[in-house]
């Protein structure tokens, strides 16, 4: 039987965990998870492109990554929310740098709003960003790959369980890109594409310390140590890191996974045993 899922028993591990010759992009990476993603990729072989709605952000991170690593690294702003911004990116990609042979959907918001406050407006900008962000991305993604590939969606321990009140938007978000992953791997599958979820616990970056700081009305000198002491539910004894997640999606994307499809993966330290 033929098929784009090859067998790779016998392939050294070295060129299992290689990327060179492929061409990645992480949406949200100006900053954050999305950044770590980009500089693990990179560090693999492949050429990144980092998309984000702040452009400007997204080129300096990308020329910080080129100066670490000899594969190619470009920025460009995108609006996941937007179809068209994201077709134009993935068009530009696919004729800058040959091609998309994996693509992270890892842009998303996460307010902290109670149900009974929330306006319409604000729950549909959740899941304007982190629902159908990642439809449009891997819509993108899908049609860009020529006969394999992989699309990796960073959902959140939220994809799983409840979580902290205020955020009836963010999980059900969560939940639904969690239900998509499996979706779209079952259409994907005949295409030669893999589609993965990777899901975080709480992970300290610029944007999720704002908003635990927000949800805890803790913005003050010692804020960041607070709301550390109230997120840390870890087995482990610590957080977790940027490049905690990071190594995870480098295994999505390498074919050290290449049996794997329709999985989300917890990167939770044990949050949700």
């Amino acid at each position: 039987m033929t098929t784009a899922f090859a067998d790779a028993s016998l392939t050294p591990v070295r060129d299992l965990l290689s990327l060179t010759g492929r061409t990645a992009v992480i949406t949200g990476a100006a900053q954050g998870l999305g950044k770590a993603i980009a500089s693990r990729l990179a560090e693999a072989g492949a050429d990144v492109l980092l998309a984000d709605i702040d452009g400007e952000r997204a080129r300096e991170a990308a020329a910080e990554i080129a100066s670490r690593f000899p594969a190619r690294s470009l920025g460009i702003d995108m609006d996941v929310t937007a179809s068209e911004s994201v077709r134009k990116a993935a068009s530009f990609v696919a004729a800058e740098l040959g091609g998309i042979d994996i693509w992270v959907n890892n842009a998303g918001v996460f307010p902290s709003i109670p149900v009974l406050e929330t306006q319409d407006e604000e729950w549909e900008q959740v899941f304007a960003v982190n629902t159908r962000g990642v439809f449009n991305g891997s819509r993108e993604a899908a049609r860009h790959m020529n006969g394999s590939g992989v699309i990796i969606n960073i959902i959140s321990t939220a994809g799983f369980e409840g979580t902290a009140p205020g955020l009836a938007s963010y999980v059900g978000s969560k939940h639904a890109v969690r239900g998509m992953t499996k979706q779209m791997a079952m259409e994907f599958a005949p295409l030669g594409i893999r589609v993965l979820g990777v899901a975080p616990t709480f992970v300290p970056t610029e944007g999720t310390m704002a908003a635990a700081a927000m949800h805890t009305g803790d913005a003050g000198p010692t804020s960041e140590s607070r709301t550390n002491a109230v997120m840390t539910g870890s087995l482990m004894g610590r957080l977790g890191t940027p490049d905690d997640v990071a190594r995870v999606v480098l295994f999505c994307a390498s074919d050290l996974s290449t049996i794997m499809t329709g999985s989300t993966l917890l990167a939770d330290a044990g949050k949700t045993i």
